[in-house]
């Protein structure tokens, strides 16, 4: 299978020869690769040439290549590796000045891969309009302030130099020390400054004053020893070779800086994001990576139903607060988030803009769109690189998000219709009994009346008012269940005396198979309370406690003050309640095991708990359980007192 190679440049003429390889690879059905060689002239080249280079890399995207980069001082060496660890074999390069012979001889681009990757095949595309004086032009960013602080300190040191060097020719010390000590000065030079310019003009500078101060005849630049001339060129030489090494690894080392704090930000993205919990902490989260990474500002809009939200802006510390005009760059994110391919500035739509945009998304779908300021600074190739990582993680944690919600709401979902099913197949076995009953008796009754006598005629009334009246309350506690679940509760709170609504509560209680005894410790408790759904709840308590109990036992139902809390006990001597129950008796539909000759536990939703719960909370109490000695259940619930406010002005004597 054929995997054909194009080299990207800056040069003018790059495109012509990245469609030319694609043309190539189309033809072939092979693969197609774009491969950049970054050296450390790229970190001064030209926005210009910046820019080229970017357009050249998405023209190749575009054109269906996979686009590479590797960093490297030797082009040739770096395209011909790569080619051999990716089973390349056809490299497809430009003609340009670039592939020319060099000063000294240095063999061309094409000489050097032929003899790196002799297997490789290499196809050079004739270009008669490319530009062929094209040099990769280096930026002339360096201010006013930056040239004279490099000369300054350029100047600092050869005067040192020249310095320590009198101190050494001073104490007797040989030429070649002298020679060592501005060598070593170019060497700082290299280290302090910016360009190679400043090297290389310490270079010949210091071979002009070691002539003029320490060569006879002195503070001349004649030399009368024949073997001076060859010390001056050694001399320039070294120095100008060692400054240019210490510029070069000094870019090399500001590179590896670079790239090694550029991947711990796509490693430490990874590692915030999985800990992120909803999509607003993500877009966070990618947000200040993304800052952190570029030191620029951007902004994120967050796609919803098919729609943007408003914008999110996010400053940048290194850079003036955005003035971001929304009317004016919102379309283009409309754009983005419609069409999923990048716009803005340096693009070809909406290049007028200030920030270019890129579509948060995983394959086709498309989860938000984020836009970085580069108006007056593109992006190089490793930050555009690193940042469409940085997006792709973001997006695949919106989706995982995505994903988990829709799971928990799915479950939420199908446990809502495992629980509707329960109350319906639970209601329908409840209302049959009764409903049977009801219709049986009425039936009878109707058809034939006359054959009962007085007492069975008594007895079926009461069977039917009986059922009826625990129809009534199903549904009634049905509604109340429904309204807590919606939130409808509606509580019309009032100053109660709780002695009073216990004693309302208990006339409601059927008696006919236990009695109730009733103890009030306090007769002046005061409580806010909703006194209707207070009384619900009593005789929710005392009607739960006569059904577990055996017949003729007592129920206790009892009123006493706790600090500032008003507490109702209701106990009865029935079967208790097991400990592994007494968590769950408060939950909705959970019918509890006891049982007795008394009880009907069948004849229950599990609902009379669940609502005494509910009201008691909306009153600001709280309930709970404990066994009763020496066997039963204690139900109790606790209200906050209400003080009752005396008006003191008043006296006996004014009633």
């Amino acid at each position: 299978m054929q995997h054909i190679l194009v080299c990207l440049s800056s040069a003018p003429s790059n495109a012509r020869i990245i469609a030319a390889a694609a043309r190539m690879a189309q033809t072939s059905s092979g693969r197609f690769t774009a491969l950049f060689v970054e050296t450390p002239d790229y970190a001064v080249a030209t926005p210009e040439n910046k820019q080229r280079l970017q357009d050249n890399c998405r023209l190749a995207e575009r054109l269906g290549a996979d686009v590479e980069k590797v960093l490297g001082d030797d082009i040739a060496y770096q395209i011909a590796e790569f080619a051999r660890l990716s089973e390349v074999t056809t490299i497809v390069l430009g003609r340009s000045a670039v592939s020319k012979v060099r000063f000294f001889g240095k063999p061309t681009l094409t000489d050097q891969l032929v003899a790196y990757a002799p297997q490789v095949d290499i196809h050079i595309i004739p270009d008669q309009n490319a530009d062929a004086s094209y040099r990769p032009k280096q930026s002339r960013r360096d201010s006013v302030r930056h040239v004279l602080m490099d000369s300054a300190k350029s100047l600092a040191i050869l005067i040192c130099a020249t310095l320590l060097g009198v101190l050494f020719d001073h104490v007797g010390f040989t030429d070649t020390n002298i020679i060592m000590v501005y060598i070593l000065g170019v060497l700082l030079i290299s280290a302090v400054t910016s360009r190679r310019m400043y090297s290389l003009i310490a270079s010949v500078a210091s071979v002009f004053i070691f002539n003029f101060l320490f060569t006879y005849p002195r503070f001349s630049f004649s030399a009368y020893e024949t073997g001076y001339p060859v010390t001056f060129i050694t001399m320039f030489l070294t120095a100008m070779i060692t400054g240019t090494f210490a510029i070069r690894y000094k870019e090399q080392a500001r590179q590896a800086a670079r790239i090694a704090r550029r991947t711990k930000i796509l490693f430490d993205t990874g590692k915030t994001l999985s800990k992120a919990n909803g999509k607003e902490s993500i877009l966070q989260v990618l947000a200040d990576q993304i800052v952190k990474l570029l030191g620029r500002n951007i902004v994120i809009y967050d796609g919803t139903e098919g729609t943007l939200s408003s914008v999110q802006i996010h400053t940048s510390d290194l850079k003036e607060e955005s003035q971001y005009d929304e009317e004016k760059e919102r379309p283009a994110a409309r754009w983005v988030y419609q069409n999923n391919r990048f716009a803005g500035a340096t693009t070809e739509v909406f290049s007028e803009l200030a920030y270019m945009y890129f579509a948060l998304r995983v394959n086709d779908r498309v989860y938000g769109v984020v836009g970085v300021e580069t108006r007056d600074n593109p992006l190089d190739a490793q930050e555009y690189d690193i940042l469409l990582s940085i997006l792709g993680e973001g997006a695949l944690a919106l989706e995982n998000e995505k994903n988990a919600r829709e799971k928990e709401i799915a479950s939420v979902q199908a446990k809502n219709e495992q629980l509707r099913a329960n109350i319906l197949r639970t209601i329908s076995h409840d209302l049959r009994t009764p409903l049977t009953t009801i219709s049986g008796y009425a039936s009878s009754l109707l058809s034939s009346d006359a054959n009962f006598d007085e007492s069975t005629r008594m007895q079926m009334y009461t069977d039917i008012y009986n059922d009826s009246q625990w129809l009534i309350k199903l549904v009634e506690n049905l509604l109340a269940a429904t309204r807590i679940e919606d939130g409808r509760m509606n509580l019309r709170m009032n100053k109660e005396l709780l002695g009073e609504i216990v004693e309302a509560a208990l006339e409601h209680v059927n008696q006919e198979t236990n009695w109730i005894t009733y103890d009030c410790q306090d007769e002046m408790l005061m409580v806010k309370a909703d006194s209707r759904l207070l009384m619900q709840v009593i005789i929710n308590l005392a009607d739960n406690a006569i059904k577990y109990s055996p017949s003729g036992s007592p129920v206790c139902v009892s009123i006493k003050r706790d600090a500032d809390m008003a507490v109702v006990e209701v106990s009865d001597y029935g079967c208790g309640i097991a400990d592994e129950e007494k968590q769950r008796v408060f939950e909705k539909f959970y019918r509890g095991s006891r049982k007795n000759n008394a009880a009907d536990n069948r004849r229950s939703l599990g609902l009379g708990l669940y609502l005494c719960d509910a009201i008691v909370a909306a009153h600001g109490g709280s309930i709970s359980i404990k066994d009763n000695e020496p066997q039963g259940t204690v139900f109790s619930f606790s209200l906050p007192i209400e003080e009752v406010a005396i008006d003191e002005s008043l006296s006996c004597f004014d009633c």
